[in-house]
Order: structure tokens, then sequence, then C-alpha cells
């Protein structure tokens, strides 16, 4: 599919890009939209204060919301609520989340056989996405510097990937992060796929970013190596 890209981005160099897929498959490069809780905000914790008017009704009980401290964490309940049940150090947190776009970095799943017969959240599939944040620019909300944001586009730092996506995202301009990296259950309800997935180059460059992240160096030899030294000049 055609789209428009600067050129002083590795999108303008590996064509296509995305690919409008009808068939919709939950692939590495898929693009998924899915709610992501915000990782940098504060922990907060459910805490258990009684019984709602009726003491015997299991279905309803009071809470309160508190900041969670590590070395103090909420005891556990001493009464059951049926809504909402616990087990040993377990609790419940409480986090604000957003829908946004994500890719699909992996998948994964284990073979079901006589021999791995066990509890279903051993064997559940699971796969790794990174969300994608709108390149805001309006000055009536905290908006993206644009300085850093035209260094992102021309591959300085390895958590982040400067991109435009072709789904009917809020911003002409996303940025992928790496560092956001979140494990989503693969469940029916849980997310949606969109039609759209990266190209097979395009998957094989995001490979080699995410390795970058993950070791603190640039794969040799391969595309993103040739992009930023070729093109821009970075070391």
């Amino acid at each position: 599919m055609n789209q428009d890209f600067p050129e002083d981005c590795p999108q303008s160099l590996i064509d296509p890009w995305w690919i409008n897929d009808p068939e919709r498959p939950l692939v590495r490069g898929s693009l998924v939209w899915t709610y992501l809780p915000h990782p940098d905000q504060e922990p907060r914790v459910l805490v258990l204060t009684g019984r709602d008017d009726d003491p015997t009704d299991h279905r309803v009980a009071k809470y309160r919301i508190e900041p969670l401290q590590i070395k103090d964490p909420p005891r556990a309940p001493g009464m059951p609520v049926a809504a909402l049940p616990t087990y040993g150090g377990e609790i419940f947190l409480v986090q604000r989340a957003k829908k946004r776009p994500a890719l699909v970095l992996g998948t994964g799943a284990v073979p079901k056989r006589p021999l791995l017969s066990g509890p279903a959240w051993q064997t559940a599939p699971m796969m790794l996405v990174a969300p994608y944040y709108g390149v805001f620019r309006s000055s009536q909300r905290a908006g993206w510097n644009p300085v850093l944001v035209e260094r992102i586009r021309r591959c300085a730092y390895p958590q982040y990937l400067w991109d435009k996506l072709p789904s009917s995202a809020s911003t002409p301009e996303s940025i992928l992060r790496f560092d956001c990296v979140q494990p989503l259950a693969i469940q029916r309800g849980a997310f949606e796929v969109t039609r759209f997935r990266l190209s097979e180059d395009a998957v094989r460059l995001i490979t080699e970013w995410y390795a970058w992240l993950i070791s603190g160096e640039i794969p040799p030899g391969g595309v993103l190596e040739w992009i930023r030294e070729g093109l821009f000049g970075h070391a």
C-alpha cells in the first residue's frame, strides 16, 4: 500500500512498509488495538473496608483506593468477596488504561500434548505488544518535543520508532515504544486485529531494532546498521 513517508526515515527505504491484509492474521508485525495501562503512573491498590448494607451479600463490598507501598502492601481481606476473589500474596491494582494501537512483536503457544497437562494458565497463549503513542503538536495538551520527534524519526534511539499508521489513528504521526512492551493474552475480547501488518522486510527491521534495545548493540550487517550509518551518519 502506498504511504507518504518523508525521506529521512527508515520507512522511505522499505517498500512496502505496511500491507493491507484482509485475512487479518495474528502474526509478528500485526497492528492491533487494545487497552493498555500507562506504565509510568503511580501504582494504586484496592483495599477492602467492609461489606455493603447487607453483610450476607458476598457480591457487594466497600473499597478504598490508596497508593501502593511495596514495603507495606495491604493485608489479605478478612472476608470473602465473590466478585473479587483473592489468593495468597495477591492484591488488586488500579490502573488507568487507554485504547491505543499496538504492534505484535511475537506470539507463542505450547502444543497441547498429554505430557503437558496441567493448569490452563501455564500454557495459555500469550503475545508481546509494543504500544504506539500519538504525536500531538497542539498547545492545548502535552505533546512531544518537535526536536525529539525529529531525532526519533532519524533512528537516534533504540526505545523509539517513528511511524505513520494506516489505521484510524487520531494523529498523522505515531511513536512506537519498545521500552513499553507488554504481555497480552491471546483471547477473545482482549484486542482487535486490524487488516494491516508490516511487510517481511519491515518485520526484519523491527526485530533488529528490538535487539538493539535489549542488547545495547546494533546487529552487525543488518538493515538497521545500513540505515543509520549509510543514510544518517550515526556512529
